[in-house]
């Protein structure tokens, strides 16, 4: 074993932190995956908290700004990583207030638009495969299916009545 496990400690969360933000939760796992001593982890980590290279809610705020804005997460599928990287749920909710109802709708209308071939199939079963595949496609982000079927349905519409428009 390692003469200073602090010092390993403290070099392998530096490591970490260089590469990109981590939870705390994270850290800990990589700390006793390198069999660093738990109480040694603790004081390491509650050290780095102290100087706030380790915050939780920061960590989340950015997460969830970051996954938004690039990946389009509705808040369910934000709220699920969150989870799974140890961010307390109270901290985890708070982060996910920035994004509002109106914000997951816009998003849903994006990633809808981007895969919405025009023209839309005049065939009422091309059309349901058309919608049924844009709705699970929402549903891999994150988004209800009351709220994807909502949007497919809104977005094949004004598709359909800009493509016919009434003379």
């Amino acid at each position: 074993m390692d003469p200073d496990p602090a010092a390993t400690a403290r070099a392998i969360v530096l490591r970490q932190l260089t590469a990109s933000a981590k939870s705390r939760q994270q850290l800990t796992r990589k700390l006793l995956e390198r069999e660093i001593p738990e109480d040694v982890v603790e004081a390491v980590l509650d050290r780095f908290e102290e100087v706030r290279l380790v915050d939780d809610a920061d960590f989340a705020e950015t997460w969830v700004r970051s996954r938004f804005a690039g990946r389009k997460l509705a808040r369910s599928a934000l709220q699920r990583e969150l989870q799974e990287k140890g961010i307390a749920e109270d901290t985890a909710a708070a982060a996910l207030e920035q994004v509002s109802d109106v914000d997951e709708d816009a998003a849903a209308r994006i990633l809808v638009g981007r895969k919405l071939k025009v023209p839309v199939p005049d065939d009422r079963a091309e059309r349901e495969k058309v919608t049924r595949r844009l709705v699970a496609m929402l549903a891999r982000k994150g988004y209800s299916p009351s709220m994807g079927f909502r949007i497919v349905n809104e977005s094949i519409a004004a598709v359909t009545d800009a493509e016919n428009p009434e003379t």
